[in-house]
């Protein structure tokens, strides 16, 4: 069993992954929609919204989330948040986990 606690303290983080575990995907969270345009060359990246709201960029298209959306974001596509509520938490599951795979990007 892992049991893992959020820090609210904490803009995001990673909850559990192959670095710490057995577990063969990555499982973090963020308190708001980082804007950071990027890509994965292998992985998918699950965004599961658990509060708030937030506006997501998908290869120049913007996606409106709220509570209990889920968004999958697939290998090459560019992606960012650009909004966020006040009140906006995620969790983010990658997989399958490749270190190295995120690639920063200036498209979105």
């Amino acid at each position: 069993m892992i049991h893992q606690s959020h820090d609210p303290s904490q803009t995001k983080g990673w909850h559990v992954g192959p670095w710490n575990s057995g577990v063969p995907v990555a499982i973090g969270y963020a308190n708001e929609g980082v804007n950071e345009p990027h890509l994965h060359k292998t992985m998918y990246e699950v965004y599961l919204v658990t509060r708030g709201t937030s506006v997501a960029v998908v290869d120049g298209q913007q996606i409106q989330l709220k509570t209990a959306d889920v968004l999958v974001v697939e290998p090459n596509e560019a992606h960012t948040f650009i909004r966020h509520s006040d009140d906006y938490h995620h969790f983010v599951i990658q997989t399958p986990f490749v270190p190295g795979d995120k690639v920063l990007s200036i498209r979105s």
